[in-house]
């Protein structure tokens, strides 16, 4: 059995696409998924499976049971816990001495970007906002916070042309440490 997380993109944010996380819970369990745990209202949820799918093929799975209860769609991001670990320790802004935590993000990518996509995205700046694209996820380092940068889902949906969703360094540790 293998335990994966899933991050939902914009449920409950501005009373927008509003999903209770013990309904959230309860769906996930309806879909065979075992013990499933749901992380503050933005929409993590660990889960585990014993099914051979892809990552997005999870995520089409976890989707369409979004939109068929809730009649809106959701964008879902899936990594193993393995893949979050691996996230964790990839982050190039922990090797700089004194980096104050709380401006670090990650944001999830739904699939390998094209490479002509992600070299045009890598030769912009923002600066004193940072990024560094690495596999399947963007890490930012953000001078004012998330609310304040440019480099918003919303950023990088339009220039990689695939699915994203950004969470705090906090929760991405607490992501790997609830799914252990």
């Amino acid at each position: 059995m293998q335990t994966f997380i899933s991050i939902l993109r914009g449920i409950n944010v501005s009373g927008q696409k509003k999903i209770l996380m013990a309904e959230l819970k309860a769906l996930y369990e309806s879909l065979q998924f075992t013990d499933v745990n749901t992380y503050i209202q933005s929409g993590n949820v660990i889960f585990k499976s014993n099914e051979k799918l892809s990552d997005i093929e999870f995520a089409i799975k976890i989707e369409k049971a979004l939109y068929k209860k809730y009649g809106f769609e959701v964008p879902v991001i899936i990594r193993s816990k393995d893949e979050i670990r691996k996230v964790i320790s990839a982050n190039p802004f922990l090797k700089e001495k004194n980096m104050d935590e709380k401006r670090l993000y990650v944001t999830f990518l739904s699939e390998m970007p094209a490479k002509e996509n992600t070299e045009i995205t890598k030769s912009l700046d923002f600066s004193p906002d940072i990024f560094f694209i690495i596999g399947k996820e963007v890490y930012l380092c953000v001078s004012s916070g998330y609310g304040e940068t440019k480099l918003s889902n919303n950023f990088f949906e339009k220039k990689l042309k695939v699915n994203a969703t950004t969470r705090n360094w906090n929760t991405v540790q607490k992501l790997l440490q609830l799914a252990k």
